[in-house]
C-alpha cells in the first residue's frame, strides 16, 4: 500500500518555525507518527507539543493511536493542520512530566499522611490537646487506642488509594503523554491537603467524630453499612475501569460506545461508584474534612462528566442515547 504524502499547514499565525511544507508517512502511520515526524522536521524537542487538527472541522485529533488513513477529511484534502501547543492560552512550555507519573504522585499523598498520623497519634494529640481543648470535644480515650470506626477508616482509605495507584500503573491508558511539570503541584494539592494532611490529622485524633462513635450495636451496624457501601463502590468502580481499559481490542483504533456496567444509568458510572465508595467512608468516619473533599471532588467529576457527555453526543450523533444525568441518577 502506498504511503501518505500530506501537506502541513499552520493552524494559527503564530505557527511553528521551520514547519515542513509536507510530510511523507507510511500507509499505517498514526496521529502520533505524524506528530513525531513534524516535530523532527521543525526541530521541536518534545513531539507532545505538536497539535494536529482536522483540516475541515478544525477539531483536534485526540486519539494518538488512530490511523491517519481512517481520518476521512485528512485523506480527502491531503492536509494536516498543525499548531504549536506552547502558544495556547495555557502555556505548555517548560519541563514536561508523564501523565501516569502525575497521577501516581497525586494519590501518593494520602498513602503517606495516613500511616504517619496513625503511627504518631499517641505522641501528637496529647501534646496539642491542651491548645485545642476549648474548641474540640473531650477525648474519647487518653491511651491512643482507636475506635472501630477509626480502624475501619484507616483500612478503607489505604485500600482506596493503593487501588488507585495500581490502576494508574497497570490499567489506565492516557490519551496524552505529558503535561508541564509545574502542574504536578496544582493537581496534587487537593489530594495531599484534604484527603491526606487534613483528613488524616482529623481522623486519628481522640476527639474526632470517628473516635467519639460509641461502641453500641446501632453504631456498629452503621459502620458496617458504610463498609458494605464502600466495598460495593470500589469493586464496581474497578469493574468500570477494567471494562474501559479493554473496550477496544488490540489493534483497534476506532472509538467505541461503552455499554452496560452502569453506562445505561449515567454517562460516567466510574464517578458514580467512586462517590458511593466515599459516601461509605463518610458514614463510617462522620468526617467533615472528608465530606468537603468528596463534595468538591464531585463538582469536578460533574464537570468532567458533562464534557464526556458532550463528546459522546458530538462524536456518535444518533447512535448515542443522550443522558440527562452524568454521575448520579436523578441528581447530577
Amino acid at each position: 500500500m502506498a504511503g501518505l504524502s500530506l501537506k502541513v499547514t499552520a493552524r494559527s499565525r503564530k505557527g511553528l518555525k521551520g514547519l515542513p511544507p509536507s510530510v511523507e508517512l507510511p500507509a499505517d502511520a498514526t496521529i502520533d507518527d505524524a506528530k513525531i515526524a513534524i516535530a523532527k522536521a521543525a526541530r521541536v524537542s518534545d513531539y507532545n507539543r505538536i497539535g494536529i487538527f482536522d483540516p475541515v472541522s478544525k477539531k483536534t485529533l485526540k486519539d494518538r493511536k488512530s490511523l491517519l488513513r481512517d481520518q476521512p477529511e485528512v485523506v480527502k484534502h491531503g492536509e494536516l493542520l498543525v499548531k504549536d501547543l506552547a502558544n495556547q492560552e495555557i502555556p505548555e512550555t517548560g519541563p514536561q512530566i508523564g501523565w501516569r507519573l502525575v497521577y501516581f504522585i497525586e494519590y501518593l499523598g494520602p498513602l503517606l499522611f495516613h500511616p504517619f498520623f496513625f503511627s504518631v497519634r499517641k505522641q501528637l494529640y496529647p501534646a496539642v490537646y491542651p491548645l485545642l481543648k476549648d474548641v474540640v470535644p473531650a477525648p474519647a480515650t487518653r491511651t491512643g487506642e482507636l475506635s472501630f470506626a477509626q480502624r475501619a477508616a484507616f483500612a478503607m482509605i489505604a485500600l482506596h488509594f493503593a487501588k488507585r495507584e495500581l490502576e494508574t500503573l497497570f490499567l489506565h491508558k492516557f490519551s496524552a503523554n505529558t503535561m508541564p511539570f509545574a502542574y504536578v503541584f496544582r493537581n496534587s494539592f487537593f489530594y495531599w491537603t484534604f484527603a491526606g494532611l487534613l483528613g488524616a490529622l482529623e481522623l486519628y485524633a481522640p476527639f474526632s467524630p470517628a473516635a467519639l462513635v460509641a461502641p453500641t450495636p446501632v453504631n456498629d451496624c452503621v459502620v458496617y453499612l458504610g463498609i458494605v457501601l464502600y466495598a460495593f463502590g470500589e469493586l464496581a468502580n474497578f469493574d468500570v475501569h477494567y471494562y474501559l481499559a479493554h473496550l477496544r481490542k488490540p489493534g483497534e483504533t476506532a472509538r467505541k460506545l461503552p455499554r452496560g456496567h452502569g453506562f445505561g444509568l449515567v454517562t460516567c458510572p466510574n464517578y458514580m461508584f467512586e462517590i458511593l465508595a466515599w459516601v461509605g467512608v463518610i458514614i463510617v468516619t462522620r468526617s467533615p474534612t472528608l465530606l468537603v473533599f468528596i463534595t468538591v471532588g464531585s463538582y469536578f467529576m460533574y464537570t468532567w462528566g458533562w464534557g464526556k457527555e458532550k463528546a459522546y453526543r458530538s462524536q456518535f450523533g444518533d447512535k448515542y442515547k443522550k443522558k440527562r444525568y452524568v454521575i448520579l441518577p436523578g441528581l447530577l
